[in-house]
């Protein structure tokens, strides 16, 4: 990542759009491809208001420990922002640096962290209250003294403890209804439950400091159809509110105060992109088939409820992936059968009999619910700890709760259920059981439910998975590959982490021999297999895919025309003959000119 100084163009721009001196040119990471422009809104990450209360003796242990895991996690987002500094200019870096090292060494044995501690164990108080009241008593002693240096310092320390409470609390952003219609959004960093709050009539796109390109923020953005770029190095430092800022989300670049040159090129850019999606249009009604005659499956991968009239719209097959983290966020209580039931109900009945594929609860790393939170342990790797299924099966009560309002949605039009994280057919035995516990219950109730019971599925998404996909076969009634997570792991890659982002690549042959592992398996035992990650929505691996006979894509709904456009200009015969000479190779760099190679030629 890089800031280019203002007047300077950057290296791969047209040199012809030279910015004036007041444009300023920032990249990070193009995560949601589209231009937005408009004017900046700068999320204000100050305090956020805190509750007081009393904290037993007994349990004063398990507080310092969530104090210190707040601390830890302050430390890393520091250090963080300390590695993107370095891509600064010289002066710019120097400055922030400076700034920065001082904010961890208040995290690291101060006296705000020495106090904090104390309140904790002697005044017997939640650490929240502990951290607002010593920055308080800090404040009130550096202002008794007549010090510039020191009135500094109590602004460091201020901030310090923002980031603190932010992290104790892990409250979301609350609202974006404040902010003007068409803002950019700008802010430190935006977690899935923030994004899950924008409203794409009001957000016209956002930027942050911090995030990866294939992390959970990243797929909501994509999802919600908003150009996002994440990762830019001095961002909140380059933007002010107000300032007409342009994000392009495909370049990964924002320009903050565009000369009128280069307002206009976007301006006409934008209008390109509209007259493209009106030509797309025209694909709606027409079949995803390819010129010989093969028939793909385009769904949609649902994030959140009001994305099934956008899936309708572009005529999506069905739902292929129904994510249901969305009832657990943005509140302290976990969701009951009957609230789970009305909204699922409203989205199965809402696809007028096209069949929705229901993930159960996939929480856990980046996507922790706040109303989850006590059911997990400090973890060194969220990714690999307690998550998803192995959650769902820890506390079978949020898993008898979220089957039995899946099986009574299931009444208002066909289902399936969908298993995340699976490693073993164990766990699917077990959830099948559960199942049919819980059907049991419904029909003593008295409670129409799904009848048959649905197919229960998995997601492979784990190498372990697909080298057993075999004998998952055997038990499972479909497949669903899950792409994102499969490639993070395989590849050991945490793809929330802009630093290691480009070592993020769905192309290597290890990835690859997986999907294939996982797509002869089905074959074979003759159940369904889709791609149901960030891969089935991407047009440059249709042919990919297809070749290696998966015949159903689930995606975000903004991508399914495109991907059509795609299908119905290839031959499946080719693609086949292409993805065996792909899957030869052992050099990502090969793989990728020999696909795109095939993508040009049609």
């Amino acid at each position: 990542m890089k800031i280019d100084k203002p007047g300077t163009p950057p290296p791969e721009a047209d040199q012809s759009r030279a910015p004036t001196r007041a444009e300023t040119v920032l990249r990070g990471l193009g995560v949601s491809p589209g231009i937005a422009i408009g004017p900046a809104h700068v999320v204000d990450a100050g305090f956020v208001p805190v509750p007081e209360y009393v904290v037993p003796a007994a349990e004063a242990g398990a507080e310092l420990s969530r104090f210190s895991e707040a601390v830890a996690k302050s430390r890393r987002q520091i250090k963080k922002l300390q590695a993107k500094a370095a891509a600064l200019p010289e002066a710019a870096a120097e400055e922030i640096t400076y700034l920065l090292e001082a904010h961890a060494a208040i995290l690291t044995g101060s006296r705000l962290i020495r106090g904090v501690e104390r309140r904790i164990a002697e005044d017997g108080v939640n650490a929240e209250y502990a951290v607002q009241s010593e920055i308080a008593e800090i404040a009130h002693h550096f202002g008794a003294m007549d010090d510039a240096y020191l009135a500094a310092r109590i602004q460091d320390i201020r901030e310090v403890g923002g980031r603190l409470i932010r992290n104790l609390t892990e409250r979301p952003f609350q609202t974006f209804s404040g902010t003007p219609d068409g803002s950019i959004l700008i802010a430190e960093e935006m977690t899935p439950a923030d994004t899950a709050l924008m409203d794409p009539r009001r957000v016209a796109g956002f930027c942050t400091a911090l995030g990866g390109a294939e992390g959970h923020t990243a797929i909501m953005a994509r999802s919600l159809g908003l150009p996002a770029v994440l990762g830019v190095a001095g961002l909140l430092r380059g933007v002010r509110s107000g300032q007409t800022v342009i994000v392009d989300g495909t370049a990964g670049e924002i320009i903050i105060e565009p000369s009128a040159a280069t307002l206009a090129e976007y301006q006409a850019r934008q209008e390109m992109l509209a007259a493209d999606r009106e030509q797309l249009k025209t694909l709606i009604d027409l079949p995803a088939v390819t010129r010989d005659g093969v028939e793909i499956r385009l769904m949609a991968n649902v994030e959140l409820p009001r994305e099934v009239d956008t899936a309708r719209s572009v005529g999506a097959d069905g739902i292929g992936l129904l994510r249901t983290e969305f009832m657990f966020m943005n509140r302290a209580d976990l969701p009951s059968e009957e609230e789970q039931y009305r909204v699922l109900r409203e989205i199965v009945a809402g696809m007028g009999g096209r069949p929705v594929t229901i993930r159960t609860l996939d929480v856990g790393g980046e996507k922790l619910a706040t109303a989850l939170g006590r059911h997990f342990t400090e973890c060194a790797n969220p990714a690999l700890g307690l998550r998803a299924i192995r959650l769902s099966l820890r506390e079978p009560k949020i898993l008898d709760t979220q089957l039995a309002a899946i099986l009574r949605a299931g009444a208002h039009g066909p289902i399936r259920i969908l298993l995340p994280m699976i490693t073993s057919p164990a766990e699917v035995r077990a959830v099948r059981a559960a199942l049919s516990l819980v059907a049991r219950r419904l029909k003593r109730r008295r409670v129409p439910f799904a009848d048959p019971l649905p197919p229960l599925g998995v997601m492979i998404e784990v190498p372990a998975a697909a080298l057993g996909a075999d004998a998952l076969a055997q038990s499972a009634d479909f497949f669903a590959l899950g792409t994102n997570d499969l490639i993070q792991y395989t590849l050991a890659i945490d793809r929330g982490d802009e630093s290691v982002a480009h070592l993020y690549d769905p192309l290597h042959p290890a990835v690859l021999r997986l999907i294939q592992f996982a797509a002869d398996a089905a074959l074979r035992a003759r159940i369904p297999i889709s791609v149901c990650g960030e891969m089935g929505g991407e047009p440059r691996y249709a042919a990919l895919l297809t070749g290696l006979g998966i015949r159903d894509l689930s995606m975000a709904p903004s991508k399914i025309l495109t991907v059509k456009r795609r299908i119905r200009t290839m031959d499946s015969v080719a693609a086949c003959r292409r993805a065996r000479m792909i899957l030869d190779q052992s050099d990502p760099g090969r793989i990728a000119a020999l696909l795109d190679d095939f993508n040009e030629a049609g």
